[in-house]
């Protein structure tokens, strides 16, 4: 039998093929892709959603912000010190840009600031007004090929009989044949002798210059982290092994800084920053550590030449703005240290890593300033990615247990970790214990200690500087008491260096910056610095109507003093709690914590707490006071100033 067949209409062949492109097009990745974002737009909009993961915002500010330090002041503004980002081709001599911003009503304020804030270390004092001391004295990044490593070489001359011409081109090669070239000449003059007059022995003392040098091979191949001594094979016949360069770090970022003395305490309420006395040694990138009684500790950074402080550490007294020096011990830069009771300071071993000599001090522990001993604690599983961890004092902070996130390998190494890592300084012998892992591996990880007693954490990228457009997108909480992560909303924004997260005063989270290297999967584009703010509303503001918390008395307390607040609903609230506010730059928070207050008395329509009388778990200062009720809901926080005793 013959087959019959229907004829088509012009407009029925129109109606098919469309159909046919559209399930073609549909079937696209791209298509695919879109079809996915819509539908996660439209569930995250949901109630529901927000109610179980919480919701994400992003604020554009209204002019060029780069934030790299984020500070929140008791006034509920946010001090936000800019920087050039590391793309730009020069910072020597520019100025800080420095920014307040409102949450509550969304305004930007740009204000007066001091050249070379960016890069320095930051904590704030028991008045309130914040203390930045070390920063960014100049910075060398001369202009070269972005796709081949470099930075700069110190070459020696130990020959005290004659100088040394380094033509443009001289090759530099390192002990594993890694070989680099200069890109300008320079002159290394002659060495000097120098006599002992007690035994009479001549020595040398090495003349040096510094020169640019780039990788002869492109790409990832021409990256050294180690320190070398490195040979000079065309001027061999002329210097033997008289003449040879040292180098630490030559990676694709080519920047070389040099920390300043400088020290500045902002004003939160005039919003004026006043020059206060210089450090003894210049520091670029230092911890600033509140210590109990009040005095502030300096600690590493890079100096004046752009070398590691070799343990040099000094302390800062607010009542006389004098600094002195104190014992030593080597850090790497930002090295995450915690006030431990006592005198002394617990390392954690999350730093931000910069250097141009191998690392050190990287082991984790407990220093005593008293006589400057140093007790190893057990470290954590892959102690050899701590860079760019995320460390943090669990709430709340009576249990004394410091948690450490992620990190990454040495400078542009790849090696990145999902490890979580928990110890307990009461402990008798502390020694980190292997907590839940990350959902995947990530440094430069933000981590904010909420008012439930949960640890919110963002961001973060599994390379170096989000190489290879490997930004993180996700979010989630760390649930101390269970011991599990549990998902987040995703944000907007991809954040990897040079990013910040804050704890509002209105219990939601704001995160700022990003400076990644590339701007794309193959690494050939350069990167940009980001400047939205995204600000993150958690689950908890979508359970319905919050505890109203209005305090009773002053503002001004102390140590030890029982405090009284009006709450209708004093009877559903399960924790108060006294949290200090934040203070971070490289992912590194130096002041945040979360004090338990004891509930002593409720009534129908109050709740009375106490506060802990120990200087080590509450220093003098300003505090968020937060209410939580049984539900997990959080009140507004209510600001106290816990105010030096006469």
């Amino acid at each position: 039998m013959a087959m019959r067949f229907s004829r088509l209409t012009p407009r029925s062949a129109w109606i098919g093929a469309a159909a046919m492109i559209a399930l073609t097009i549909l079937g696209t990745p791209v298509m695919a892709g879109f079809v996915r974002h819509a539908h996660h737009r439209y569930e995250s909009g949901r109630p529901a959603y927000k109610a179980r993961y919480g919701s994400w915002d992003v604020v554009r500010p209204s002019y060029r912000v780069n934030p790299l330090h984020a500070i929140l002041l008791h006034t509920g503004r946010v001090l936000l010190i800019d920087g050039s980002g590391e793309g730009a081709t020069t910072l020597d001599g520019g100025r800080s840009q420095s920014t307040v911003w409102d949450p509550a009503t969304g305004a930007f304020r740009k204000i007066d600031a001091p050249e070379g804030l960016s890069g320095g270390g930051h904590t704030q004092l028991a008045d309130g007004t914040v203390l930045i001391a070390g920063g960014t004295a100049g910075r060398d990044m001369p202009a070269g090929d972005a796709k081949r490593a470099g930075g700069f070489m110190t070459v020696r001359n130990e020959d005290p009989h004659q100088a040394r011409n380094v033509p443009r081109g001289t090759l530099f090669r390192s002990p594993s044949g890694v070989r680099y070239r200069s890109r300008t000449a320079v002159r290394v003059g002659a060495a000097r002798t120098v006599a002992d007059d007690t035994t009479g022995r001549v020595s040398v003392v090495a003349a040096e210059s510094r020169v640019l040098v780039e990788a002869v091979r492109a790409g990832a191949g021409g990256v050294t982290n180690a320190s070398s001594k490195y040979a000079l094979p065309g001027l061999e016949s002329q210097g033997g092994n008289t003449l040879y360069g040292i180098a630490g770090k030559l990676g694709l970022d080519k920047a070389a800084f040099r920390g300043s003395k400088a020290a500045y305490v902002f004003d939160p309420v005039t919003e004026k920053y006043t020059r206060v006395a210089s450090m003894n040694e210049a520091r670029w990138h230092p911890t600033l550590t509140l210590l109990p009684d009040g005095r502030v500790l300096a600690a590493s950074g890079l100096d004046a030449d752009g070398q590691t402080v070799p343990g040099a550490s000094e302390v800062y007294a607010p009542d006389t703005g004098t600094w002195s020096k104190t014992l030593a011990h080597a850090f790497p830069t930002y090295p995450s240290l915690f006030a431990a009771g006592g005198r002394k300071v617990f390392y954690s071993g999350a730093n931000a890593g910069y250097g141009p000599t191998p690392r050190r001090g990287s082991e984790v522990g407990l220093w005593n300033l008293k006589n400057s001993d140093f007790t190893p604690v057990g470290p954590p599983k892959d102690p050899d990615a701590l860079e760019n961890a995320s460390a943090v004092l669990l709430p709340p902070a009576q249990d004394h247990r410091v948690m450490l996130l992620g990190g990454g390998g040495v400078g542009e190494s790849h090696a990145t970790t999902s490890r979580t890592a928990i110890v307990d300084l009461d402990d008798p012998h502390p020694a980190f214990r292997q907590g839940p892992p990350l959902p995947q591996n990530t440094r430069y990880l933000n981590s904010v200690v909420m008012p439930d007693d949960t640890v919110f954490t963002t961001g973060g990228s599994t390379d170096y500087r989000g190489r290879g457009a490997s930004d993180i997108r996700t979010a989630q909480f760390y649930l101390p008491a269970a011991d599990i992560f549990v998902p987040a909303a995703e944000p907007t924004v991809g954040r990897n260096h040079h990013s910040e997260a804050l704890l509002l005063p209105d219990g939601r989270v704001a995160v700022f910056g990003s400076d990644p290297l590339f701007s794309d999967k193959a690494n050939s584009r350069p990167g940009h610095f980001e400047q939205r703010i995204e600000v993150y509303s958690p689950p908890y503001l979508f359970h319905g109507r919050r505890p109203h918390l209005k305090l009773k008395g002053s503002s001004d307390i102390n140590r030890g003093d029982e405090i009284t607040f009006g709450l209708p609903d004093a009877a559903g609230i399960g924790r108060v709690r006294l949290m200090r506010p934040g203070s971070v730059t490289q992912g590194t928070d130096f002041d945040q914590r979360s004090v338990a207050l004891d509930i002593t008395r409720r009534t129908s329509g109050s709740l009375t707490v106490h506060v802990p009388d120990d200087p080590a778990l509450v220093p003098h200062g300003w505090y968020m006071a937060f209410a939580t009720n049984v539900d997990g809901t959080p009140s507004t926080a209510v600001w106290l100033h816990v105010r030096p005793s006469a």
